[in-house]
């Protein structure tokens, strides 16, 4: 996710999108409004990372550098996990900010903290569509394609040796039931850009799994069965791929198919680990509990699942804030889900079950995704215009904004957008924001500012509620 940190993107996030409410047994049925209840074995452990350790896994966090300084934050981190991936800190925009020049001071921070409490770190993520710097933006064909090969070889490189494993590529397929490829920037350099990103991350740290990661792939789709082609295909002609990353995303709005363990299971079987890497869960109380339950139970039931990583310590670390999905409430409490997730890492068997309701099968709608409209930069000799995208579900959007400048360029920009009552801007990345409601300035940040005449430049944001309707105006500096 990203963090949609977008995810989405993704963004961040980016990212990475809300997606399903898991409902399931360990052998992968459907159940609708039964409580499990988990037995312990006798050498339970006590904390999430030393339970899933128990079990030969890893049970991991996303973190945010600057959370580093919260003692509450950190003190939950280094007790609970034993696993930690970058929120937003190692994607391209934050390592390589101008090209060839490179800043790993907040990823650094994250790395270091995790190495110094034993804890492995997932990187996240060398190649996407979102979150890149200006400067990548605004490249094409094979300049972008090598511009994008050498950010895979230099950050692998520097943390060559620190890594666990690698998502190398992030959300590169389409939604809907096409199951092609997202039309990106790095997928218009050519196909084999994936297997390109693959190759030079393994010749840069030999060590390190590489991963695949993507949402909305839980159960058995048109994009889960392109992702499944692509390792298949990968694996067969000797492209080094090592794993798979489910984000699992889950709301109530979009209930997971009932073949969430036998969809992990099919990856599996062609000789890759599964990894469940931004888990979370919107709701509250017992029916939250029993899903996150579910979710552990389903990967260990997995041979092959080998982690789970939550997106996020506290609900209000969330990007899904609103939806309370995380293990601990606001103020680092333990919720319900945390025990039911504890104690299914300490089960020594399968879930106990009261006898299951027959289920109800509907098939969600797919996130809206609303294209651009067609702008012509101002006229005369100043000014720059401003377009927006945006990827919506119920409860939340990303946004995307084009800049254009006009025909005398541009120094800096401001753009301006008037979010509809109730809508709240929660991340933006590229851009720097004034407000979270209401009218909304954003403004460039420092590689992104100085355009050329008709060059573009493209900044998002994340938020809860709904955009549509928002439209952006743009002011040239």
């Amino acid at each position: 996710m990203s963090d949609k940190s977008a995810r989405p993107g993704q963004p961040a996030r980016a990212r990475s999108w809300p997606r399903l409410a898991l409902v399931l047994t360990a052998a992968g049925s459907l159940v609708v409004g039964t409580m499990i209840a988990f037995t312990p074995n006798a050498s339970a452990g006590t904390t999430l990372g030393a339970s899933a350790a128990e079990k030969g896994r890893y049970f991991g966090t996303a973190v945010a550098a600057n959370k580093l300084s919260d003692s509450t934050y950190v003190g939950i981190l280094n007790r609970e996990f034993n696993s930690v991936t970058a929120e937003n800190e190692m994607k391209w925009d934050a390592t390589e900010p101008s090209q060839n020049q490179f800043n790993y001071a907040n990823a650094d921070r994250i790395v270091n903290s995790a190495r110094a409490n034993g804890q492995q770190v997932r990187g996240h993520a060398l190649a996407w569509h979102s979150q890149q710097p200006g400067w990548a933006q605004n490249m094409s064909g094979t300049a972008l394609r090598n511009a994008m090969l050498n950010h895979v070889t230099q950050v692998a490189t520097y943390y060559r040796g620190k890594i666990s494993a690698w998502d190398v590529v992030n959300e590169a397929f389409a939604d809907g039931g096409g199951g092609g490829r997202r039309d990106s920037n790095l997928q218009r350099t050519g196909n084999d850009w994936i297997e390109a990103a693959f190759r030079a991350a393994r010749a840069a740290d030999p060590g390190a799994k590489l991963c695949y990661n993507d949402y909305n792939t839980d159960g058995q789709n048109a994009k889960s069965n392109a992702v499944y082609a692509m390792v298949q295909d990968f694996r067969s002609r000797g492209v080094p791929i090592d794993c798979v990353g489910f984000q699992s995303h889950f709301n109530a709005q979009s209930p997971v198919p009932n073949d969430y363990q036998a969809n992990l299971q099919r990856f599996a079987n062609l000789g890759v680990d599964v990894q469940i890497t931004e888990l979370d869960i919107e709701g509250s109380g017992t029916t939250q509990a029993n899903n996150f339950g579910r979710v552990v139970q389903a990967c260990l039931a997995v041979t092959r699942c080998t982690g789970i990583t939550v997106w996020g310590i506290r609900d209000t670390d969330s990007w899904r804030a609103s939806g309370t999905p995380l293990l601990f409430d606001g103020s680092g409490n333990k919720k319900a889900a945390y025990t039911s997730t504890l104690n299914a890492l300490n089960s020594g068997g399968n879930p106990i079950t009261t006898p299951p309701t027959p289920p109800t099968t509907t098939t969600p709608p797919p996130p809206t995704t609303t294209p651009p409209p067609t702008t012509t930069p101002p006229p005369g000799g100043a000014g720059c215009s401003a377009s927006v995208s945006l990827n919506s579900w119920t409860g939340g959007f990303v946004a995307t904004i084009r800049v254009t400048a006009g025909s005398s360029g541009t120094n800096g920009w401001t753009v301006t957008a008037t979010l509809p009552a109730g809508a709240t801007v929660t991340n933006t990345w590229s851009a720097t924001a004034s407000g979270n409601s209401g009218s909304v300035q954003f403004r460039n940040v420092s590689y992104n500012g100085r355009l050329t005449a008709g060059q573009t430049t493209e900044f998002g944001f994340q938020g809860t509620g709904s955009a549509t309707g928002m439209t952006p105006s743009c002011t040239a500096s």
